[in-house]
């Protein structure tokens, strides 16, 4: 048993997955469990009750109908012996006793006139003896008792149930009252074994019936409770795919039906709340954008004015009044930030509308990572450690707008030297990786999670910088859209490295990614 117990341990945990999606996760069955459990307790109680009860009254009956006709042919022909009868008296009047009404086998017990020990068997059950009668049956039998009120008789019957060569036997004796004989009788109780052992089988059969039947009722009460259910799961599932018209049919009046007013109650708001945000964010973005737009107007006769007064600046210095030449630098410098904050702006709700696309092209990347260095005048200021010959198809303007953001950031809030390196990687599909990598002080670890968020600034004791705090968040935005990504880090050996990664072959990019979706739509 031990061994057993360890085996079914050990194949537990072995599986223990499996069985705890057998047994946990399954509502339908846990409810048919638990009703087959209740099913089978009962009617194992009532069974075992039901056998009790029989077999008590069956043996009982039986036993009480064959201890009354032993005690009386005891008392009838037994007791009519004379006393010190010969061994064939005896044994007459055993076979006399033995062919009463109940059937049993007798062995009488006497001392003849020579004060020898005689016995008469009926011989009804061969091989029976008193050596077969229990001794502590015999012992009471033959324990002489005090007469009192109480207690008229010195001799009484005893009886006791016995097993002998593999059958249920009654075995009983007592001696004549008055004096005389001891007589044994055994009784077979084959016969009421037999239908006892009936009983049992038809009660087994109708413990088996209840079980199958309780298992049936509670799958139909399992369907019953549990489609609701399932329609709830299914309904939730869709409202989190974004369905939110999905609403559940209601029909009755009890908890289920109840919680399917909660769900639709709780669908329709969410869809007016969904609904309010979605088109507050429409009316936000619209205004971002007609703002922007509105603004380019007046900021290209400023821009102008300002070129102007740059000009004249760079050409007249020393003759402008000291007093007005700070005034016009800053406005140069505020109208350019101005300007490229707009164009961020606009870039950003071309992005939110989704209305941003590709003119792709086939490029050398290190060729169009030298010219963004070329027109911002970054050569001096930036190490190129690459080899031409890298092409991809990639959109010019937006690689370009990456990279401007990405050395930018580096050189303004990073260390010198900043390197870019550039290398080809076949890791799941062909792509271009380039590194941008400074020596300064690094990104501290609160701000790491947060550098492409819109307008963040790692310090909040300078909200008002030379940057808008939409650089790095339109860097991530026109790799996404490419299908790359990029990725900030800390070096060990000190200063940001920022990762870029770009699909070689835009085209090959998606039809992979629409196989990937087929696949997983399948």
């Amino acid at each position: 048993m031990t061994q057993a117990h360890g085996g079914i341990r050990g194949w537990a945990a072995d599986r223990r997955g499996v069985w705890s999606r057998l047994r946990f996760t399954s509502l339908r069955l846990r409810l048919v469990v638990v009703f087959a459990l209740v099913a089978l307790t009962a009617a194992v109680s009532a069974s075992g009750i039901a056998y009790w009860l029989n077999r008590e009254a069956v043996l009982t009956r039986t036993q009480d109908a064959v201890l009354r006709d032993f005690e009386q042919e005891m008392q009838n022909r037994a007791g009519a012996l004379p006393p010190n009868p010969s061994q064939d008296e005896l044994q007459h009047t055993a076979g006399q006793m033995a062919g009463s009404s109940q059937r049993f086998s007798v062995v009488l017990v006497a001392e003849d006139r020579s004060g020898t020990t005689v016995y008469g068997n009926s011989g009804a059950l061969n091989g029976f003896t008193v050596q077969d009668v229990p001794e502590s049956l015999r012992a009471a039998v033959n324990r002489k008792q005090p007469v009192s009120s109480a207690n008229k008789y010195a001799y009484h019957l005893y009886w006791q149930r016995v097993v002998l060569h593999g059958t249920p036997y009654l075995v009983a004796g007592t001696k004549v009252i008055d004096g005389g004989p001891t007589g044994y009788m055994v009784k077979s109780l084959e016969p009421e074994a037999k239908d006892l052992n009936s009983l049992a089988w038809s009660l087994g059969i109708a413990t088996g019936l209840a079980l199958i039947g309780s298992a049936l009722l509670a799958q139909a009460a399992a369907s019953t409770v549990l489609k609701p259910v399932q329609r709830l799961g299914v309904a939730a599932r869709r409202l989190g795919e974004g369905r939110l018209d999905t609403r559940l049919r209601v029909s009755g009046t009890d908890e289920l039906a109840d919680l399917s007013r909660t769900f639709n109650n709780a669908a329709e708001a969410l869809e007016k709340r969904v609904a309010d945000m979605a088109a507050r964010d429409d009316a936000s973005r619209r205004f971002v954008a007609d703002m922007s737009h509105e603004l380019r107007t007046p900021l290209t006769a400023i821009t102008a004015v300002t070129e102007v007064l740059e000009e004249e600046l760079e050409m007249e210095s020393g003759s402008m009044d000291p007093m007005i030449e700070p005034a016009v630098r800053l406005v140069v410098s505020e109208t350019r930030r101005l300007n490229d904050l707009v164009e961020n702006l606009m870039e950003v709700t071309r992005f939110d509308a989704g209305t941003a696309r590709l003119v792709l092209d086939d490029v050398d990347v290190v060729d169009q990572i030298t010219a963004c260095l070329d027109a911002r005048a970054w050569l001096d200021a930036v190490e190129l450690d690459a080899e031409r010959g890298i092409h991809a198809r990639l959109d010019p303007r937006r690689l370009d707008v990456i990279m401007a953001n990405l050395i930018g950031n580096a050189l303004k809030h990073g260390g010198s030297p900043v390197r870019i390196a550039v290398r080809e990687s076949d890791e799941d599909g062909a792509k271009v990786v380039i590194e941008v990598r400074d020596h300064g002080p690094g990104i501290p670890e609160d701000v790491l999670p947060h550098v492409f968020d819109r307008f963040y600034k790692a310090s909040a004791s300078r909200p008002r910088s030379e940057g808008s705090g939409l650089g790095l968040s339109i860097a991530l935005e026109n790799a996404h859209i490419h299908g790359g990504d990029i990725t900030a880090a800390n070096s060990p050996e000190g200063g940001a490295v920022f990762t870029l990664w770009l699909p070689q072959d835009m085209d090959e990019a998606d039809e992979a990614d629409e196989g990937e979706k087929a696949e997983g739509d399948a």
